[in-house]
């Protein structure tokens, strides 16, 4: 053991002398390596940051949630010019629904309506996000309040002048920390009664944080906005009952909505149930693209790197021809040498890798720190997948060369070497 931990010294010391005696050739053939982790745990890095960020904004949802909407969240065969005819999904449609659909966990009709600014007293905020639904939605978000409550279905049916703050409204508005329940706020040139504020969230990728947005009941901004406006985007989200089959809950609603539509057998549906989970599904395909093109970037660069490492390893053989016959002649066994030269490959490939992953790491943080909503992340894993690629270069670069040293004729090695 004590013989091993000599050559790993040694092997050390010599890397070490290789980069300064030869600063411009090391510099030159590490730079593949580095370049190649830098790519490879860079897209990595970002590539794991963007999935955290996007499953944690659909952290709130069940994965069985669907959205019943007049366009497609994904592919389809559906010509542009035949969907761009489709009806918009109404309020009417959703109390057919919410009447006659079974295993049914919770739904709600919601429309997405344009920003506004709200007052109290001498505060002002101007545009704020606005979240209008019907009462189900806080089961299918599984909302979580700081004080007070959403607002229950007779709110929701009536459009009732009730309003839930987002907590960062809240701060702006009355001040952080205040309880605001029961005072009245000015939006829609009308006051609006606070009965809840929600639990701190944080930012998100998409802006899509609830701290900065207010919920209201859907029926107060359908006398507002109509029925019949494709700017809102009319949809309703369906969260099955769980255990649920959620092909055959598609089947049904698919069947009670085209029948409801009065369309025939062969017509195609005018309307789309989107599923949450086929959305995740596609996420984790681009995630997986992106992943193999930075394995694809990266191996390019690492195979220059190895080859630029190898080509080290070559000179390196080469100039310490003599001293190899030497440590053979007082003794050394073949397996030293192989070690040695061994030992001093990987040592440069994880040098190089090092490098990358500082660079990694550097621009991880300042962009983390640059911008507010997102957070890169550079992982355990990761660096421990850019240090056990780098040993892997280091082996493969080093092998042949090492193989070579240890082969030497002890006098045929000084004598060349002299």
């Amino acid at each position: 053991m004590l013989i091993y931990l000599r050559v790993l010294r040694e092997s050390f010391r010599f890397a070490i002398n290789a980069l300064r005696n030869n600063k411009l050739r090391t510099f030159l053939s590490l730079m593949g390596v580095t370049v190649g982790i830098f790519s490879i745990i860079g897209v990595l890095a970002a590539v794991d940051s963007l999935e955290k960020e996007i499953k944690g904004s659909l952290s709130s949802l069940d994965q069985s949630t669907m959205i019943l909407a007049h366009v497609s969240f994904g592919p389809t065969d559906i010509p542009r010019w035949k969907r761009e005819q489709f009806p918009l999904v109404d309020y009417d449609d959703f109390q057919f629904l919410n009447r006659s659909l079974p295993d049914v966990k919770a739904m709600s009709y919601i429309l997405n309506v344009p920003s506004q600014t709200i007052k109290y007293d001498e505060e002002v905020v101007e545009d704020v996000g606005i979240g209008a639904t019907t009462d189900g939605y806080y089961e299918i978000e599984a909302l979580k309040f700081e004080v007070g409550r959403y607002f229950n279905e007779a709110e929701s049916v009536s459009g009732a002048s009730v309003i839930v703050l987002g907590n960062e409204i809240r701060n702006q508005l009355f001040g952080e920390g205040v309880n605001p329940l029961g005072k009245k706020v000015k939006m829609y040139s009308r006051k609006l009664t606070v009965i809840g504020v929600l639990e701190k969230e944080g930012g998100g990728l998409f802006d899509d944080s609830k701290d900065e947005i207010v919920l209201v009941p859907v029926n107060l901004t359908r006398k507002i906005y109509g029925d019949n406006n494709r700017s809102t985007f009319p949809q309703i989200v369906l969260l099955p009952e769980s255990g649920v089959d959620g092909d055959e809950f598609v089947a049904v609603v698919e069947q009670k909505l085209r029948n409801s539509r009065g369309l025939k057998t062969g017509e195609v549906s005018n309307f789309f149930v989107n599923q949450l989970k086929g959305f995740t599904d596609f996420i984790d395909n681009i995630i997986g693209f992106l992943t193999g093109v930075g394995w694809g970037i990266g191996g390019f660069a690492l195979l220059v790197g190895g080859f630029g490492i190898a080509n080290i390893m070559f000179v390196s053989v080469k100039e310490r021809t003599n001293l190899i016959g030497i440590q053979k002649a007082l003794g050394a066994k073949s397996r030293f040498i192989l070690f040695q030269f061994l030992f001093e490959s990987i040592l440069l490939s994880i040098f190089g890798g090092l490098i990358g992953l500082f660079f990694v790491w550097a621009i991880a943080t300042g962009l983390s720190a640059a911008v507010d909503s997102f957070t890169f992340v550079l992982s355990a894993k990761n660096v421990l997948l850019g240090l056990s690629t780098t040993f892997f270069i280091g082996i493969v670069a080093g092998i042949i060369p090492a193989i070579g040293a240890a082969r030497l004729d002890p006098v045929e090695a000084i004598r060349t070497g002299m």
